[in-house]
């Protein structure tokens, strides 16, 4: 009888434990995604590596390049009782700092972390780490590519979103460099597809040799502006391969689908139990170079074939 007694009290104790037991094994963790519009993340890869990594449930929020709406969404996303906050880019990693200084952020494809509040990159004091693109860094070298690629461009046209913080760090860069490659910069605000559109104009009538498109928001604005490079036979140095092969041509910049596939590796380590301040704040490992020569020829555009051979994606 006594023995049975302790049978049935190991039973209950069991029992009671079992909510507990149950919530750890059933309750999937949940991670927000805070995105200023759809294409400014790569979500195939993100959600790829994190599948495969850990089982989450996934809370997409995208401001839909309306770049007011992101405070909103980032508070909705944090009231939720989201366990990672993932953010794209500068704007939203603002947005979600902004909301919590509790909940874990992960910031993808920054441009530089002091612009989301992370002054020491190897070891984060705060709750946000993640992976930076470099877009501000490498902005010169992009156009030490496009001066390759065109030697006797002179004038070239940069387009900008107005309201990225990311933007006047470009400038000042693009100004340097231009001084010593001789290319004149001009810059054209474009939050819309008619200011794009007007840009354009406005650069054809500058007598602009090329566009380059700086950093910023440049994706969600990524379809018209190919386009009308083809239209008005002004090459331009864009930012993906995918926007090389839709006709632009050339693109330097940093490997955004590797980028996404980290940031879901550190949202993976942190649902395991990992700290911020143990995630240093990582840079990109890879770039991309891709060239259309079919865009090069209907140009009338000689590539240099030095500049080929060091391309990792050509488009014949």
């Amino acid at each position: 009888m006594r023995g049975g007694r302790r049978r049935i009290l190991r039973i209950l104790g069991g029992l009671a434990l079992a909510p507990v037991a149950v919530r750890a094994q059933v309750r999937r963790p949940r991670v927000g995604v805070l995105v200023p519009a759809e294409v400014q993340w790569d979500e195939a890869a993100f959600r790829d590596e994190l599948s495969r990594l850990v089982q989450a449930e996934l809370e997409v929020r995208s401001a839909a390049g309306k770049l007011s709406a992101l405070p909103g969404l980032a508070k909705g996303l944090v009231d939720s009782g989201v366990d990672v906050l993932v953010a794209a880019n500068t704007p939203g990693g603002r947005a979600a700092a902004a909301a919590t200084k509790v909940v874990p952020i992960v910031v993808g494809v920054v441009s530089e972390p002091g612009l989301v509040g992370v002054r020491n990159i190897s070891r984060p004091e705060g709750n946000i780490t993640g992976v930076t693109n470099m877009a501000g860094e490498i902005v010169a070298k992009r156009l030490e590519v496009l001066k390759q690629a065109l030697p006797v461009a002179r004038r070239v046209a940069g387009l900008i979103h107005p309201d990225e913080p990311i933007v006047k760090p470009q400038i000042r860069d693009l100004e340097q460099a231009g001084a010593v490659l001789q290319v004149e910069m001009r810059y054209f605000p474009a939050r819309t597809e008619q200011d794009i559109q007007d840009a354009f104009a406005e650069a054809a009538a500058w007598r602009a040799d090329a566009v380059l498109r700086l950093a910023g928001q440049a994706l969600t604005l990524s379809d018209v502006t190919v386009r009308l490079s083809i239209e008005r036979r002004i090459p331009a140095m864009m930012l993906t391969s995918a926007e090389v092969r839709a006709g632009a041509l050339l693109s330097y910049f940093a490997d955004h689908a590797a980028i996404w596939r980290r940031v879901a590796q550190y949202v993976d380590r942190l649902l395991k139990g990992a700290k911020v301040s143990e995630l240093p704040f990582e840079r990109p490992t890879k770039f991309e170079l891709a060239i259309n020569l079919r865009t090069a020829r209907a140009l009338g555009i000689a590539i240099p074939p030095a500049l080929i051979l060091r391309a990792d994606r050509v488009i014949e």
